[in-house]
């Protein structure tokens, strides 16, 4: 069984290339996200970790009048809007997060693909994440391919499909790897 690992930038179409494989080839896919959506979890591995964690930084400024949200939600899971408002505005926050959520999921991702593999059903596992590259996972996968699709139809896209604003996307984008570092990480390059 070979491990496949599909990264890209917002918009250029992996989730287009995901869908292909999972109707025409024998394969298991596993989107980091929702790695990262078991972990955090009620009972998760991360779970109460990450609670402890956003716990240390203030629910909102008390200069602004905001009433602070809590970090979880009646049902136990956890509040992600307030979570992200609390993660972006405090880089260090950020910073932790990233060190305490993305070992985990690398964790689950490759010991998901080790059942797999023992079981010998499947020819492909595919494991997609924006940050395949920053994360390491070029050591381990068999092949990383990179879905490209140029800046202008990449907006297009989002403005159509999420309704984002040219400031987010702006934002997005700074924010990803360029084009050269993925083409230069990449053994496979999907242009769409």
């Amino acid at each position: 069984m070979k491990l496949i690992g599909v990264t890209g930038g917002v918009g250029a179409g992996k989730s287009e290339i995901l869908n292909y494989m999972q109707a025409n080839y024998n394969c298991r896919i596993l989107l980091a996200d929702d790695a990262a959506r078991a972990l955090e979890a009620p009972g998760g591995a991360i779970y109460e970790p990450l609670i402890r964690l956003l716990e240390e930084y203030p629910a909102a400024d008390p200069a602004s009048g905001q009433v602070p949200a809590a970090i979880t939600m009646e049902d136990g899971r956890i509040n992600n809007p307030e979570m992200a408002r609390r993660i972006f505005s405090e880089p260090d926050l950020l910073n932790k997060v990233n060190q305490l959520v993305h070992p985990a999921v690398k964790k689950y991702i490759l010991s998901a693909f080790a059942k797999e593999k023992e079981a010998g059903v499947l020819d492909f596992f595919v494991v997609e994440a924006a940050l395949l590259i920053e994360c390491g996972y070029g050591e381990n996968v068999d092949a990383m391919w990179y879905i490209y699709c140029d800046e202008e139809e990449r907006r297009r896209r989002l403005k159509a499909s999420r309704g984002y604003s040219d400031q987010k996307i702006d934002n997005i984008f700074r924010s990803q790897l360029s084009e050269q570092t993925f083409r230069e990480n990449a053994d496979v390059v999907i242009a769409l």
